[in-house]
């Protein structure tokens, strides 16, 4: 089953990502494996810790940045370190035109692996962008979350599974329980 606090925001994102031509796009994920369900031409995983952007951004054998069309920071940009220094860097990877799609917790239990450091609405997640170089008109954002799956995030088993039958979908504007952004470079 997946998780409730992740559905609404990948069901979005894939069909944002699925706007971008997936088999026309060399990509590079950051956190894990959510790209694998697409068929890029090219797809690239860098797993966290073990390389961390805080450090650089990923580099070819000449030592300059490698370009990609898209970069996908998925459910670990909470536990850098400095996220402001990894988005910068991860902007100097994308090519002109290229995206960076990210998605954060908001409202979810303390979880380090290795640390837990940062928590963003979609405006503050908008507003790391910009201050990383990002042109605020080449930002999109969003949040999504509820009272019941706040509630569901407390229950000492966690993540919450999602449940047709019992978990409602809508979104209370006020109670985030994720949020995730597009930027373009320009």
């Amino acid at each position: 089953m997946p998780s409730l606090n992740r559905i609404i925001m990948h069901r979005r994102s894939r069909r944002m990502i699925m706007d971008l031509d997936p088999p026309n796009l060399r990509v590079a994920e950051i956190s894990g494996k959510w790209g694998e369900q697409f068929d890029f031409a090219v797809y690239d995983q860098y797993r966290y810790p073990e390389y961390d952007i805080c450090d650089g951004p990923i580099r070819d054998d000449a030592g300059k940045p490698k370009k990609y069309d898209l970069v996908m920071a998925n459910q670990v940009w909470e536990h850098l370190d400095r996220p402001y220094a990894a988005t910068r860097h991860v902007r100097q990877m994308l090519k002109k035109g290229g995206h960076f799609w990210v998605a954060v917790p908001f409202f979810i239990p303390f979880h380090a692996a290795p640390n837990d450091c940062s928590r963003w609405s979609a405006r503050g997640l908008k507003n790391l962008l910009i201050e990383a170089g990002f042109e605020a008109d080449a930002v999109t954002s969003w949040q999504w979350g509820n009272r019941q799956t706040a509630l569901r995030n407390m229950e000492p088993v966690w993540p919450p599974e999602y449940d047709a039958d019992t978990d409602p979908l809508d979104d209370d504007p006020e109670m985030p329980i994720c949020a995730w952004a597009l930027a373009r470079r320009t």
